[in-house]
């Protein structure tokens, strides 16, 4: 198919942790089409991953889990894309609310992965292959569409100019100074069973702390009670920037830190984003699809790894037999000696005068 000198749409109303990863896919159809006009749909509390993407021309949103969270909204959202006469669309998600909206948009053809109940309004059907990396799964769609040739940059989010002063006052505020070695934690996640325990987290981050370096506690304000268990087991004083953040301003702070201990969560693949070295904890969920996007991060799991998601992630663990052995068996040993490998290596830039533990 044809994508150059053609106005294209691409939806995905997804997670963070999905959005990001599809920022390889939309460098590549940049990259495969120069010339075209692209657009991008996304949920509106979402849009600073793709706001300042230089590979896109215009950026839409809708609230889909508030104001938009409706048929007549979504019905509304079709015939407002239906206006705006594209040449192409190409649905990287087969998601009922994206791909209703897909199916009742007016379009010269419709591309992409779609629910099979809206299959027949589809010109071009691109399945997803599951069996591939996420970001290479929707790099996937490209290739499927004809493009040859798959040039990107990893992960990307462009934080925007507006960002850095509420970033910079909030590091002020804290007493944050330009010598400070920051090391950034993330905490939560949205499902239960990729957390690793509070405790484990703040001896950590104590550990660190005595090495010299200033602790970081980030995530949204669903994780704070998560943060404020762990704090209570530290000795040392972190820096709780935990609900303080939109994304833009998180991606933007976390380019301050040397290194992101992080689990399986969205706030870890804005890190990668940033080209932060991070150590992530993975339990139920599988990086060899979900997992970190780069080469800058160390996957620690339990030793043995724990069998009881061997089938597919679950969202709880209630069989006795597991008991959340994936995360319980994972060590405060095994995540030190992870960091311990990056931070070797932070120092040895530093010596060379490459130094990333530094304001950006």
């Amino acid at each position: 198919m044809e994508l150059n000198h053609k106005k294209i749409l691409v939806t995905f109303l997804m997670q963070l942790g999905d959005l990001i990863l599809t920022t390889p896919f939309v460098r590549a159809l940049r990259e495969a089409a120069p010339d075209s006009h692209i657009t991008m749909l996304v949920d509106e509390k979402l849009k600073d991953v793709v706001l300042h993407n230089p590979c896109l021309d215009e950026v839409i949103t809708i609230d889909k889990k508030g104001r938009d969270n409706n048929l007549l909204s979504l019905m509304s959202c079709a015939h407002n894309l239906s206006r705006m006469k594209f040449d192409i669309m190409i649905n990287l998600h087969p998601n009922e609310r994206c791909s209703l909206i897909c199916s009742m948009t007016k379009v010269g053809k419709r591309t992409g992965c779609t629910h099979w109940l809206f299959r027949p309004w589809f010109d071009v059907h691109t399945p997803l292959d599951r069996k591939k990396h996420a970001a290479d799964m929707y790099l996937d769609v490209l290739t499927q569409l004809g493009v040859k040739n798959l040039k990107h940059h990893g992960l990307e989010i462009f934080p925007g100019d507006e960002n850095r002063e509420p970033v910079e006052e909030f590091w002020k505020q804290q007493g944050v100074v330009p010598e400070d070695k920051l090391i950034g934690f993330n905490i939560g996640s949205a499902v239960e069973t990729k957390r690793w325990a509070p405790e484990r987290f703040a001896e950590v981050a104590d550990t660190l702390a005595d090495k010299g370096y200033k602790t970081v506690f980030f995530g949204g304000t669903m994780d704070e009670e998560m943060v404020q268990d762990a704090v209570k087991h530290m000795k040392s004083e972190p820096v709780i920037a935990t609900g303080q953040f939109t994304i833009g301003q998180l991606a933007t702070a976390m380019r301050r830190c040397c290194l992101i201990v992080t689990n399986d969560s969205g706030p870890m693949h804005v890190a990668i984003s940033q080209r932060v070295p991070i150590v992530a904890m993975y339990g139920p969920s599988h990086p060899e699809l979900y997992g970190p996007y780069t080469n800058q991060a160390t996957v620690v799991t339990a030793e043995p790894p724990c069998p009881g998601c061997a089938a597919g992630m679950k969202h709880r663990c209630d069989n006795p037999k597991y008991n959340m052995r994936c995360m319980k068996d994972l060590t405060v040993k095994q995540v030190l000696d992870a960091c311990d490998k990056w931070l070797g290596k932070e120092n040895k830039d530093a010596a060379t005068g490459t130094d990333r533990c530094k304001t950006v």
